[in-house]
């Protein structure tokens, strides 16, 4: 029907949604229902053999409504709209990005398997690494960005590692790590009997800067709550991949019953009309704010992925990876906590809160804040330290954003 293969943005008004089915409506409305009507019994049983993988469907078979636990009209094109750009076969969103993250780590790990994770990650997902797994049986094996590829299988090699998590760029220093190299690792971890697969977190890139499936990654994990969402009003996560990895995800998410509801699909729906124009302006803004931070007497280092120093690993991996610097910054300001504390209360347009990704622009304190439960060794070896101010850029005037973080470091 389409006179070409239009680009996810064009799509985003559109896809997945046939407006005859529902009265004209211009948008998908809200289908605010637990349960769904079977023409025939003879339908739902048909309906049934499906959801609970009983037979293969049929060529044009398409899976009926049943439940919103299994699924719902919001849910479903919400998904479909998803996979447009990361390429993938499947999605499945969740209530949250952490529900998200622990149902594919309780899917792919067992008791005595470990986990392959690079540091730092987000610090929800730290705490049910080394907090909520060992005490399943499951052990997770940390890498840096600066262990070498010998270094990290020599950590995993015969410790029974199932699944490479890998957050990149990770929260709240930007490092980043190659995905190339991850393949490599769990391939060589693996077997054809065994394969260790391959979960990305790419909160920090949304679904426009990076591509993991296309990088070699099996699984890409996304908090909706971020740039998918938008716009702090609401929790989500996702998981996108292949047909067969994303049936095993989607049937525990049915039995643990952490779907999102039709009112966050609805919302999700409306977020990714705008992402690509959001996401532009936030990556723009960015640029502009981290410039000026680099020039700061009172700023010691700035971490930005636009800063990399050309010929680095850091900057061969951003140009492999990455389209975009992104719109996350942080910095070491001079000083300690009584000097990050100092700036972060005397910002006047900026909001201290955590999360990320959204319209308005957000400063908040890693060590104390969103990271505080990572060990502090784990900090101080990560560069997490009292003085590092993480701040989300958004779509206000940069001017704005520059005069305010300025007269809130002229206060330190």
């Amino acid at each position: 029907m389409n006179p070409r293969n239009f680009q996810p943005e064009s799509l985003m008004m559109s896809y997945g949604y046939k407006p005859e089915l529902s009265e004209g409506a211009i948008k998908c409305p809200i289908f605010q229902t637990s349960t769904f009507v079977f023409k025939s019994a003879q339908e739902g049983k048909e309906f049934f053999e499906l959801a609970y993988g009983k037979r293969e469907k049929n060529p044009d078979e398409q899976p009926g409504l049943i439940y919103s636990r299994l699924n719902n009209p919001d849910l479903q094109i919400l998904e479909e709209r998803l996979c447009l750009w990361d390429g993938a076969e499947k999605c499945a969103v969740f209530e949250s990005g952490m529900s998200a993250i622990s149902t594919v780590l309780l899917e792919f790990l067992r008791p005595g398997d470990s986990l392959l994770y690079s540091m730092p990650v987000y610090g929800g997902t730290d705490h049910f690494i080394n907090k909520v797994l060992p005490q399943y049986g499951i052990k997770g094996i940390g890498f840096t960005p600066r262990d070498s590829k010998e270094e990290i299988l020599k950590k995993a090699r015969n410790k029974g590692v199932k699944l490479v998590y890998v957050e990149t760029p990770a929260n709240p220093t930007n490092a980043l790590f190659d995905l190339n190299l991850c393949r490599e690792i769990a391939d060589e971890l693996g077997t054809k009997d065994s394969p260790v697969y391959v979960a990305v977190d790419n909160t920090y890139m949304g679904p426009l800067w990076q591509h993991p499936l296309k990088l070699g990654a099996d699984l890409v994990l996304y908090s909706a709550t971020k740039y998918i969402g938008g716009h702090s009003d609401l929790i989500a996560g996702a998981v996108l991949g292949n047909a067969e990895l994303m049936q095993r995800v989607l049937t525990l998410r049915t039995f643990l019953g952490n779907m999102a509801g039709p009112w966050t699909g609805w919302l999700l729906m409306r977020s990714l009309e705008t992402l690509k124009v959001r996401m532009t302006q936030q990556a723009e803004n960015a640029s502009q704010v981290a410039d000026f931070l680099v020039g700061h007497p009172k700023v010691e280092k700035v971490y930005y992925l636009g800063h990399l120093e050309p010929g680095s690993d850091q900057y061969r991996i951003f140009k492999n990876q990455l389209t975009s610097a992104g719109a996350m910054v942080s910095f070491d300001i001079k000083g300690g906590e009584k000097e990050a504390f100092k700036f972060l209360d005397a910002l006047k347009l900026f909001h201290l809160a955590v999360s990320l990704g959204s319209t308005e622009s957000l400063a908040e304190h890693p060590a104390t804040m969103t990271h505080s439960d990572v060990s502090e060794e784990d900090r101080k070896n990560l560069g997490i330290s009292e003085k590092l101010i993480r701040l989300s850029i958004g779509v206000e005037n940069y001017q704005d954003l520059i005069w305010d973080i300025e007269q809130a470091l002229n206060q330190v």
